[in-house]
């Protein structure tokens, strides 16, 4: 069969009971479904805003157009927080990966995190798309990029963090029944590892050295772990650039090869 082929990414998080499957409608376009802004007086810069999805926009520069995700308060995993909790729920976000990278406009992802962390497997999941992407990212850490938010901002390309910014590292936790058998540490141990593996293929730190600021029991009153400033997360090689905004727009337009938009 001639013509463009149409395909349909359906993402399912946890359980799907009986008879909440629902018939999805159908685009045309590669990004969800949009609102397009067009600047007063005509020219300049083209915004899309999703209706649904206010944390994302889509801007037209001068390459073409670049994918703006913000990724804030508490990353929210299989279960539903308060209403009262700011979070970013994975469910909303893989599609929309999925769309920017198969996406024949979208030219870079600028990711903007300012996250206390939240669901380990959620955000590796996160982490790990973004990581895997042909689509040029940037990701720009401002006010806090803590816990589970550090391997999301080293999954992009090339990361950013303001001089204001901090980052909380921490061994992992767990909320709920906790048994205290050997199995429950080693299901720790694996899952701390996993993170440690992660960040240091996508960043210069070393494992040794993650795992001792994980472990640190001198600097926070009730807890193990280390908070880096920004100048600190670059200079132990987390992250690898100190810059703002538009250090980071301009590191994307630097990776779009010329002639593309």
């Amino acid at each position: 069969m001639e013509g463009p082929f149409l395909a349909s990414c359906f993402f399912f998080p946890g359980k799907l009971a009986a008879g909440e499957g629902k018939t999805m409608p159908r685009h045309s376009a590669a990004i969800p479904p949009e609102i397009t802004a067009e600047p007063e007086g005509g020219g300049g810069e083209r915004e899309r805003r999703g209706p649904q999805e206010p944390s994302s926009v889509t801007v037209e520069g001068r390459r073409g157009l670049i994918h703006c995700l913000t990724v804030v308060g508490q990353i929210e995993g299989h279960t539903e927080l308060p209403a009262e909790t700011k979070s970013t729920k994975y469910e909303h976000v893989i599609p929309q990966l999925v769309a920017m990278e198969e996406s024949r406009e979208v030219r870079g992802l600028l990711i903007l995190l300012n996250t206390v962390g939240g669901d380990i497997e959620a955000g590796l999941a996160l982490a790990e798309l973004i990581a895997g992407m042909r689509t040029p990212t940037v990701s720009l850490v401002l006010g806090g990029g803590h816990s589970i938010g550090v391997p999301l901002a080293v999954a992009a390309r090339r990361s950013f963090i303001t001089p204001s910014a901090t980052m909380t590292i921490h061994p992992v936790r767990m909320n709920g029944l906790v048994l205290g058998v050997p199995q429950t540490l080693s299901y720790f141990q694996q899952m701390q590892e996993r993170i440690v593996s992660f960040v240091t293929r996508n960043s210069r730190v070393q494992a040794e050295r993650y795992r001792a600021m994980m472990l640190e029991t001198g600097e926070l009153a009730m807890d193990f772990g280390t908070v880096l400033t920004g100048e600190q997360a670059v200079r132990e090689g987390i992250i690898d650039e100190l810059g703002g905004l538009a250090n980071a727009i301009e590191c994307l337009y630097g990776m779009i090869p010329e002639g593309d938009g």
